[in-house]
């Protein structure tokens, strides 16, 4: 049977808390762009952190990857796909190109599991904002992506990021858990069951 770990809203907004200085100090962000749906809340809730004394609010873009899939059974509890589905992109249409070329982009998303989706993001995103400095002929600035999560699963991972972000230092996780199925808030049907089983584990 797979543990289950409930997290509140309030260790939510005190992991994004606890690591907004880190942010600011080593990436510097421009921009945030959130995996849907785990990362729309985290992001939220940085950007109030990250906002600087006159300065204006870090823009949130967002952008939708699915890779669990449910298990044909009554227990909610998904498993972990095999093929990343775009459900949801960057409009280049409406979005000024020019914001993601030579900047520093934050991607915000809830748990790094197997790291297959942050790892399709990351090279997908790089890509887009390649061919985006070569329509504007600025082919010799890279956009620095640096990485957010709430929950780093301890666990052999199948997608992999970029060695030179890693060396860099451009990941962080608030925090690191063994594999187990974190339950978020924000899935919660009954969010008053929720919170009450996140503090009877946490009196355990």
């Amino acid at each position: 049977m797979v543990e289950k770990v409930y997290v509140t809203y309030n260790q939510v907004h005190k992991l994004c808390q606890a690591s907004a200085d880190k942010i600011l100090n080593d990436f510097q962000p421009n921009l945030m762009i959130a995996i849907g749906g785990g990362g729309y809340v985290p992001a939220r809730i940085l950007r109030s952190f990250l906002k600087r004394p006159d300065s204006a609010n870090i823009p949130i873009q967002a952008i939708g990857l699915s890779l669990y899939e449910t298990l044909t059974t009554s227990d909610p509890v998904e498993t972990p796909g095999t093929r990343v589905t775009r459900t949801q992109w960057l409009d280049f249409s409406s979005l000024e190109i020019s914001n993601l070329v030579g900047k520093n982009i934050l991607i915000v998303d809830e748990v790094d599991d197997t790291r297959t989706t942050l790892e399709y993001a990351v090279k997908e995103l790089e890509k887009d904002v390649k061919t985006a400095a070569k329509k504007l002929g600025r082919e010799g600035e890279r956009a620095r992506f640096c990485i957010f999560v709430l929950h780093n699963k301890d666990k052999p991972k199948k997608g992999h990021l970029p060695q030179e972000m890693m060396e860099e230092g451009r990941y962080l996780a608030a925090n690191s858990v063994s594999d187990v199925w974190i339950c978020y808030p924000w899935e919660a049907i009954d969010i008053d069951e929720h919170d009450r089983l996140a503090t009877s584990q946490s009196k355990n």
